[in-house]
């Protein structure tokens, strides 16, 4: 009986060992993920991006209400800062305040170095 005892300690301790090791490696990867989402977030100026451009960079924002933005944007003049686009119809406060740090309207291209300007 001792031997088998030992035997499944053996390879009790063996299997936390393992364990230990995949949870930090899981640990270690998640919180890569969140830093480089933080980095990757990427910014659109919505007074000169297409509708397709605005629909890919901001949450909550389909193609359907990017073109509305686009019409919105033509038929009224430039938009002079992101809480205006909730003019816009199907554009909220909710989805302004979720993409607050993607949002640019300034009148360049949108590169990231422009929303410091405004």
């Amino acid at each position: 009986m001792t031997g088998i005892q030992n035997h499944v300690g053996s390879v009790a301790r063996a299997v936390a060992k393992a364990s230990l090791r995949s949870l930090r490696a899981a640990t270690m990867f998640v919180a890569f993920l969140f830093a480089t989402n933080s980095v990757a977030e990427s910014q659109v100026n919505v007074n000169t991006a297409d509708a397709e451009t605005i629909a890919k960079t901001l949450n909550g924002v389909g193609l359907a209400k990017a073109q509305a933005i686009v019409e919105f944007r033509e038929a009224n003049g430039r938009f002079n800062d992101a809480h205006e686009l909730t003019r816009v119809k199907g554009i909220g406060e909710a989805t302004v305040r979720r993409n607050e740090g993607r949002i640019v309207v300034s009148e360049g291209d949108g590169t990231a170095g422009e929303a410091a300007s405004e």
